[in-house]
């Protein structure tokens, strides 16, 4: 048995038979939003190895920085929900009776915004873990002494996760072939940036049962529905740190279910093209420009890329008074912690079902999401011409965005990379910035 508390995943060992049971369709990992830690996404069952007679010639990656403590605004809501608690000042029953000998996660208040170094979800860890397994996966895409671009938003834990990522893939020709070019989070780099973002919160009923259920096991105890929140929030982050988090069998299946939501609802509603355009342009230009293009930026910079692309939108705009079952939209599979999406370029041969060409394919956190209305090529990939064609449909961002004509209207790093490697490692102190709409 692997148990996650309440959600209880069971190995079954029955011969040549599989387990046909299926109470619990989701896990903890997928309804915290993208507070905590990485897991791959769950699979259409779709091969993540290129289809039969393609080749992968460029590879086009944006990822979210690693596992990370709480921001400070953040982590003084958990404070503050967690001293309501002890204002109580009596011994703990039920469901918060762990609370009696539990220690907050975060040591101290220097951790606020920093990447994880303890427990087997560490940030800085699953970086360098991807970099290698991305090193295995693509690693023949570098001819072993060309200067390798890597693009960094300017925020400490994400330039942390690049440099990890690029130590893993490349090993010890990291410092010596990696060019680490740092974008700077600013308004004014208008459209040549990696981080334009917009996003909402919300809460739902549910949370006010929660809150009386803890108070009924602990009368001497008065907490809200917010309160209710930040904790749910809490428990994800501290699995960034710990191994396990007792907060999380504090709260029933069904309160997970609705946290999720509430974070899927902060993502859904976002706006945002650049990256989709700038990348198709480098996807048409080929390899001869590149074959290796490493982005890192926040969650909130991943998600209008997802929404662009169309391959999870919803039919309908999401309730925000309730939640929508069979919600496409799930960030636990879109953004966690280390999320990312990856454009393929497939070189293929001439199929039964397709003809010779180049083609397009989505992995989004190590699973094959194919575009909704493009499935036209091998393993329901879509031909580089009919994908540009979709891409030119997009709004456009400065215009929708309302960009001064006096600043960029474009992302152009992509053509335009410094090759030095004087960011490669730390040099000097990196500015800390509010992590107000940055997560």
């Amino acid at each position: 048995m692997i148990s996650f508390g309440r959600l209880v995943v069971a190995i079954f060992a029955t011969g040549s038979s599989l387990p046909s049971t299926f109470y619990y369709g989701y896990s903890i990992l997928k309804h915290y939003g993208g507070n905590g830690p990485y897991s791959d996404r769950v699979s259409y069952g779709i091969d993540r190895n290129p289809p039969a007679g393609c080749a992968v010639d460029q590879v086009i990656g944006l990822f979210r920085h690693g596992e990370r403590y709480p921001d400070p605004s953040t982590g003084k809501e958990m404070v503050a929900a967690l001293d309501k608690l002890y204002a109580a000042n009596t011994t703990f029953k039920g469901d918060l009776a762990f609370l009696n000998d539990w220690t907050y996660f975060v040591p101290s208040t220097s951790y606020y915004a920093q990447e994880t170094f303890t427990g087997p979800y560490a940030g800085l860890l699953t970086a360098y873990s991807h970099g290698t397994e991305y090193g295995a996966r693509y690693g023949y895409l570098w001819d072993g002494h060309s200067d390798i671009p890597i693009f960094s938003s300017g925020y400490e834990r994400v330039i942390e996760t690049a440099r990890k990522l690029g130590e893993g893939f490349f090993g010890y020709n990291y410092s010596s072939v990696v060019a680490l070019n740092i974008i700077p989070e600013a308004d004014s780099q208008a459209a040549n940036s990696l981080t334009p973002s917009y996003s909402l919160t919300g809460s739902l009923p549910i949370f006010d049962v929660a809150a009386a259920r803890i108070m009924s096991q602990n009368p001497a105890v008065n907490i809200s529905a917010s309160n209710v929140y930040y904790l749910m929030q809490m428990a994800a982050f501290e699995l960034n740190a710990r191994p396990f988090s007792d907060w999380i069998d504090v709260f029933t299946l069904d309160e997970w279910a609705s946290f999720g939501y509430t974070q899927d609802l902060s993502y859904y509603y976002s706006v945002g093209q650049v990256y989709v355009n700038a990348t198709a342009t480098l996807l048409n230009d080929g390899p001869r420009n590149g074959s290796l293009f490493w982005s890192f930026a926040h969650d909130t910079n991943i998600t209008p890329v997802i929404a662009a692309l169309g391959i999870l939108n919803p039919s309908q705009s999401l309730p925000t008074d309730r939640v929508a079952w069979g919600n496409r939209w799930s960030t636990g599979n879109i953004v966690p912690m280390q999320g990312h999406v990856i454009l393929e370029r497939l070189s293929c041969n001439a199929t039964a079902i397709a003809l010779k060409d180049t083609y397009v394919r989505i992995v989004l956190n190590e699973a094959v999401v194919p575009l909704q209305n493009c499935q036209n090529g091998p393993g329901y990939s879509c031909s580089l011409s009919n994908y540009t064609n979709f891409v030119s449909t997009l709004p456009s961002f400065t215009e929708s965005c309302g960009i001064p004509a006096d600043v960029s209207q474009h992302l152009n790093f992509f053509w335009n990379w410094n090759n030095m490697s004087i960011y490669d490692y730390q040099n000097g102190t990196i500015p800390y910035h509010d992590a107000a709409t940055n997560v």
